[in-house]
């Protein structure tokens, strides 16, 4: 919503400078139309008298009347370039524009008093909620706080802006076009959550960047928030990459990208205060409502029969309108997502080494790889399979090849059963083979077969471990990360308290290890540390915060 603001003393100006325009306009066509008449009247008088003096051919003839002269047609002025009425034309086009810019100004003007008014109930709400109860039993009757038009300021106050770019393309569209149609939503809220202006916008063109929409979003975001008088604003952005872009994390390499982020940059400079936010998808689902309102009114969207294929279903995750083949039904519990947020979902739950789930909370339904190879990569499936595999063998009885090149995950049953049909020797020393690269390892040290040398030799002999060990605990002691107990896998405390539960399900402290049972720990360390300690009352940030001290450790891809 990006507004140009003229000052009262230039507009009336140049409103008087187009009245008396069009008042020479008006005089000047007057005077056309009287040329014009005057014209015609002087050429009828001498075709009259032209006709009054031609002989006649007979005296018959000649005592009959004089035939009427045909009308005249008069000239068609849409064949003729007519100055005045493309001033004229211009002049309303000015007027309609000023008249437009007044309502606009108008209606800002009450936005912001509305602001001001709401700003002013909420201080005497809390000027009475303060009193005392017999201060108020005394005094209450005749406690008032009129509003006077303009007073209150919304400078000190934390305005929220959120806002949402969405883009749709080629066979999400009844028409199979290339052409993108996108949509913008913003809501501004004050620091309560309480809306107090709205947009839904729609956009067309050919580019289909997620980026450049959403940006163009946080565009009209800002320039909304900049109408209103707004002095301090946070915006929530949910789009990870935006996110590192506008705290400066990223350089934009893209020169649309670069023009964009110095459009954000440039508004944000009109604030006292603005700061960027980093949150999940169902945190801006008002503005993702309003840009999907956006994109519905340029997509047309016929009536079909409740039996037909091309249905839509709304995904309760991304609120967004899908077509029911592109809806995910999970087995066992039938909870119905689109394939996009699935994707996400299993993605995120195997780079944190877990075997992905449904995503409705609470629902403990496993996901099986056949159904979701509809919408997974088979890099996906590949690193799912894993998962799966590593759920189903117990802690104490995996083993991985120690080979670098293989790494396969095994079970130690499986892989003695494998060794002993493969005839492998002195299997009852540790020798084991690989079931995937079928190199001979040893179980007991973990390491590639050490011929003609017992365990205890070799031992003796290597007391230290391999250097890629000692790399990774040396990298583990600089980050202070902790090993779990119970399977070995590494854990790193991003946020929170010290009670950490590994993805195996064993429960610990972060400090000494102790185990954690029944939810209480069974050791006296401290329960955290004020630094690792996330606090999400926006109000009461300071003029202070640094962007650069806002980890984004809390998402993930």
């Amino acid at each position: 919503m990006a507004t140009a603001t003229t000052s009262p003393d230039v507009d009336d100006d140049l409103y008087s400078i187009a009245a008396e325009q069009r008042r020479e306009l008006m005089a000047g066509q007057a005077l056309d139309a009287d040329l014009d008449l005057a014209f015609h009247l002087q050429m009828q008088e001498a075709i009259n008298a032209s006709l009054s003096l031609k002989p006649s051919s007979s005296s018959s003839s000649s005592s009959a009347p004089a035939p009427p002269s045909p009308p005249r047609q008069p000239i068609q002025s849409e064949d003729v370039f007519n100055l005045s009425t493309l001033q004229t034309e211009e002049l309303d086009k000015f007027e309609r524009e000023r008249n437009d810019r007044l309502i606009t100004e108008a209606e800002r003007k009450k936005a912001m008093e509305d602001i001001r008014r709401q700003i002013h109930d909420r201080r005497v709400a809390l000027e009475i909620d303060r009193m005392p109860d017999d201060e108020w039993e005394d005094f209450g009757d005749e406690f008032e706080r009129p509003y006077v038009e303009g007073e209150g300021s919304s400078s000190e106050e934390i305005f929220r802006v959120y806002f949402k770019g969405l883009v749709v393309v080629g066979d999400e569209r009844r028409d199979s076009k290339s052409v993108a149609v996108a949509g913008i939503g913003v809501a501004i809220c004050d620091s309560r959550d309480d809306l107090i202006f709205e947009l839904s916008k729609p956009l067309i063109g050919s580019d289909r960047s997620r980026q450049v929409f959403e940006m163009k979003a946080l565009i009209e975001g800002l320039n909304a928030a900049i109408a209103l008088d707004l002095k301090r604003v946070v915006f929530f952005c949910d789009f990870y990459a935006l996110y590192q872009f506008v705290t400066g994390k990223w350089l934009p390499k893209q020169r649309k990208i670069v023009s964009l982020i110095n459009q954000v940059n440039l508004l944000r400079g009109k604030f006292n205060y603005s700061a960027p936010f980093l949150v999940a998808r169902n945190d801006v689902k008002f503005a993702i409502k309003l840009a999907r309102e956006a994109v519905d009114t340029q997509i047309n969207r016929v009536p079909e029969p409740s039996g037909a294929n091309n249905m839509y279903e709304t995904c309760v995750i991304c609120l967004e309108d899908m077509d029911t083949r592109q809806i995910f039904s999970v087995d066992g519990c039938s909870h119905r997502y689109c394939f996009s947020c699935m994707r996400q979902h299993v993605e995120v739950k195997l780079l944190h080494g877990m075997v992905p789930k449904c995503p409705y909370e609470g629902c403990n339904s496993e996901l099986k790889i056949e159904s979701c190879r509809t919408f997974l990569t088979p890099k996906l499936i590949e690193i799912m399979s894993q998962r799966i595999r590593e759920a189903s063998i117990p802690s104490t009885d995996k083993i991985y090849c120690p080979y670098p090149k293989c790494s396969a995950l095994m079970s130690k049953i499986e892989v003695l059963d494998y060794s002993v049909k493969a005839s492998v020797r002195d299997v009852q020393h540790g020798a084991r083979k690989c079931m995937k690269c079928e190199n001979i390892f040893c179980i007991n040290c973990k390491v590639p077969w050490h011929n003609n040398l017992s365990c205890l030799e070799y031992k003796r002999r290597n007391p230290y471990p391999p250097p890629e060990d000692l790399k990774l605990k040396t990298l583990a002691d600089r980050n202070l990360w902790r090993q779990c107990v119970k399977c070995n896998h590494m854990i790193e405390l991003a946020a929170g308290c010290f009670h950490m539960t590994c993805r195996c399900g064993f429960e610990f402290c972060y400090t000494c290890g102790a185990e954690w049972k029944n939810k209480k720990a069974t050791c006296s360390c401290p329960l955290w540390d004020e630094d690792n300690i996330w606090y999400d009352d926006i109000s009461e940030t300071d003029d202070g915060f640094d962007e650069e001290d806002d980890s984004d450790s809390d998402y993930y891809f």
